[in-house]
């Protein structure tokens, strides 16, 4: 499949409700059809991987293309500086995730690249660099200094760039609900900080803030 080809495609699925979505949740600007995530998942099988056609679609700054990208890329051929080039150029969070998820996850050098990003200013690498660390505290947390993570999002999530902030709230969750003996601390610093306090939720989500969101987990594995 051409470019021209894959963008028809995905302009003929775009819908008008999912690209308000998109905007409300700014997981898009003006450059998106509005495809949603199981069209795009469905056209991907249908093509197949292919780097070549991934490396386009990201180009284009088109939200569905860069979507769709990803799940078309070999991450393994990809370099570790070709996958900071694109955690970098993102663009929205949504984009950010899905790359994050499809790619820098199952990337080889991913360990060596979060230890990077978790030192960097970039709001996107920082996004990647917490996500990786919330995968490491979960799967494989020896070696990780849990006291030392607490201490820094103490400090620096309550300021930190929203980019960043929600995969920084994510491991201040993630350590209080896995790990007991420091689930008070999390929670404490949940509570002071406030962050995520008041986000808006739909019926039967969990709230993204830290005390309910570990507490509800907690219950649930009683």
């Amino acid at each position: 499949m051409t470019l021209k080809e894959a963008m028809t495609r995905l302009e003929s699925l775009g819908n008008p409700k999912v690209r308000d979505m998109n905007a409300r949740r700014n997981w898009a600007g003006d450059n998106q059809f509005g495809v949603t995530s199981a069209d795009i998942r469905t056209l991907a099988k249908e093509i197949k991987a292919n780097p070549e056609l991934a490396a386009e679609l990201w180009k284009t700054g088109n939200a569905d293309a860069m979507l769709l990208a990803t799940l078309l890329m070999r991450p393994k051929q990809l370099s570790a500086d070709e996958v900071d080039a694109l955690v970098r150029s993102a663009m929205y969070s949504n984009v950010a995730d899905w790359l994050i998820t499809n790619v820098v996850k199952v990337h080889p050098e991913k360990e060596s690249l979060r230890q990077k990003w978790m030192q960097d200013e970039d709001p996107f690498a920082a996004r990647a660099g917490w996500s990786l660390t919330v995968e490491r505290i979960k799967k494989n947390p020896e070696g990780v200094d849990l006291k030392g993570l607490l201490d820094r999002i103490e400090k620096e999530l309550a300021a930190a760039p929203p980019m960043a902030q929600w995969t920084m709230n994510f491991c201040l969750a993630e350590t209080g609900i896995n790990f007991p003996e420091h689930r008070q601390r999390a929670l404490d610093i949940g509570e002071r900080l406030g962050v995520y306090r008041d986000f808006p939720c739909s019926k039967g989500c969990t709230s993204p803030f830290a005390p309910i969101w570990i507490n509800g987990m907690v219950s649930r594995q009683a």
